[in-house]
């Protein structure tokens, strides 16, 4: 492991214990199906860092109804790109950009519960083009996807989500439209009480067009029903939008305006 990737760890480390608290599956890429709750608000943030610089995500969530949700999101942070100068000579340069807003509606078509049939949510969304610097995106991008989520053991001992979905670039230059297929697989496995592990092998992220095949693997730790944090490792299978190595981390925390819904103790599952 180099100096750089070691510094990394450190600062996503730091950033995870020192940021305001805040969502449930990023940075994992697979959703799960499940939602927020009525009147209740998810605060996210998560870390995605490389040897290609790093992103710093933002989202924010809100439930209209136990089957009906707002996401707004964004992100901001440093790339690395290298380029050859006037004389021939090979040089890297950094960059700070930012864009924003995406928007996420996610829908509850079926509630998932333990030992039973699972779950079923459907999500559509967009993000614009708008920001600076070299995470802007090429165009109006929209997506869609819909996610299933197993569910067994009483205490939600182990969980797997599955996830199918699109993307749609509007290239602003060339004036190509470009699709992308999206799906996964992920788990979480119930270790001691709040400690799970976690892992996915995806194809797309509906939130950033054109990533390639990559896979993830670590930890989840809820220290309380409002309250989780993540850390993983993951690399890139094929496609060349992701770098082939990384560490990312993310924290969530629930913020809750209704407190007469009852939920699982390591999820968001409504308790009846």
């Amino acid at each position: 492991m180099t100096k750089t990737f070691k510094k990394t760890a450190i600062l996503i480390a730091f950033i995870m214990l020192s940021v305001n608290p805040i969502r449930a599956v990023r940075p994992f890429i697979t959703d799960d199906a499940a939602m927020s709750g009525f009147r209740r608000s998810e605060l996210s943030s998560w870390v995605f860092a490389s040897e290609a610089g790093m992103e710093i995500w933002h989202s924010a969530n809100w439930g209209f109804t136990h089957w009906a949700e707002l996401t707004i999101a964004g992100f901001w942070g440093r790339s690395k790109y290298d380029f050859v100068n006037f004389e021939g000579e090979k040089t890297t340069e950094k960059e700070w950009s930012y864009t924003l807003p995406l928007f996420q509606g996610k829908f509850l078509i079926r509630d998932y519960e333990p030992n039973s049939w699972p779950g079923i949510t459907v999500a559509v969304g967009t993000d614009m083009p708008w920001g600076k610097g070299a995470f802007v995106s090429e165009g109006p991008n929209a997506f869609f996807f819909t996610s299933v989520t197993q569910c067994l053991g009483e205490d939600e001992n182990v969980l797997f989500h599955a996830q199918i979905g699109a993307t749609f670039l509007r290239n602003r230059k060339t004036k190509e439209n470009l699709t992308g297929l999206v799906f996964g697989i992920g788990t979480q496995v119930k270790v001691y009480r709040g400690f799970h592990l976690i892992g996915e092998i995806v194809n797309g992220d509906p939130y950033e067009h054109g990533v390639g095949s990559l896979y993830q693997l670590g930890i989840r730790q809820f220290i309380n029903d409002d309250l989780q944090f993540d850390l993983a490792f993951g690399a890139g299978i094929s496609g060349e939008t992701r770098a082939s190595t990384w560490i990312t981390g993310g924290i969530r925390y629930v913020l809750s305006f209704n407190r007469n819904d009852r939920f699982a103790p390591n999820g968001r599952r409504i308790i009846n």
